[in-house]
């Protein structure tokens, strides 16, 4: 038998300087998308502050806490799966994070990821910015399973490092997905080619999840969150201003891929071993 398609929704929220405000649009949004059908919901990267190191510290937070507390009631009303884009992580050990959690229809939380590459770049008379001021990296992947699908996650920075693809693809994930916050440099020219390039690699889903823009903040996200398919196809798309964007996606799909170009299973680990041991 079939599996039906799942219906997922990309939230491109607007996020301002009121973290109350933020995390009330947030959940305001989610149930519009779960009230249209939506099973499985992601918000975007800091979804519940400005993205900028000069906020981290003052908007971050303990998990559990009040803006995750808002999101497990919000998975539960609503009965959804719900990726939360992520939040400045504040932690035990004197450290932040940018974490992403996600939330099952009981309001449980079944995953969590902290960033793993730091956005650290400097594009001479374009942008430079530098996450390891203020955040540390995580150490960890992280999977859930919903509807009998395996996702994975990655936020933003992470999706440039084909690695993380790889590792998800060998645990089985038919979905990855990355909120994120690419700006006006680097979106243009490689936010889609990114997720492409995932998408093909892996033979999968690929969901990445922006901020609107606001061209009146200190960081001006790109927009245009979007969803790959696993043949490299832009599946469904936002433009730059808040918006909902939804897909039903068949995961039959993924598995044809593979079947169709069997890339998984003709790898040549032996020479790639060998070549590394080369240099």
């Amino acid at each position: 038998m079939a599996m039906q398609a799942i219906r997922i929704a990309l939230v491109q929220m607007a996020v301002g300087s009121n973290k109350l405000e933020n995390v009330k649009k947030a959940c305001s949004l989610i149930k519009k998308a779960a009230d249209d059908g939506a099973k499985l919901i992601s918000l975007p990267e800091c979804f519940n502050c400005p993205y900028g190191t000069k906020f981290f510290p003052e908007y971050a937070e303990n998990i559990p806490g009040p803006s995750t507390g808002s999101l497990a009631n919000s998975a539960k009303e609503n009965k959804i799966y719900l990726i939360g884009g992520s939040i400045p992580e504040k932690d035990g050990d004197g450290k932040l994070y940018n974490t992403c959690t996600v939330w099952n229809p009981d309001g449980e939380m079944i995953a969590k990821y902290r960033k793993m590459h730091l956005f650290d770049i400097d594009i001479p008379g374009k942008i430079t910015f530098k996450e390891s001021e203020v955040l540390s990296p995580g150490n960890d992947f992280a999977t859930f399973d919903a509807f009998s699908i395996k996702i994975g996650l990655g936020i933003c920075y992470d999706i440039r490092f084909a690695e993380i693809g790889q590792v998800y693809h060998k645990l089985g994930c038919q979905l990855l997905v990355y909120p994120g916050a690419f700006n006006m440099t680097t979106g243009p020219i490689h936010w889609k080619l990114l997720q492409q390039a995932r998408a093909v690699d892996n033979q999968l889903y690929v969901a990445s999840i922006s901020p609107a823009r606001d061209e009146n903040a200190s960081y001006v996200a790109y927009g245009h969150s979007m969803i790959i398919g696993p043949w490299g196809d832009c599946v469904a798309s936002a433009e730059a201003g808040e918006q909902i964007v939804y897909a039903d996606l068949e995961f039959t799909k993924v598995s044809e891929v593979r079947k169709n170009i069997p890339t998984s299973v003709q790898k040549r680990f032996d020479v790639y071993k060998s070549s590394e041991q080369a240099t």
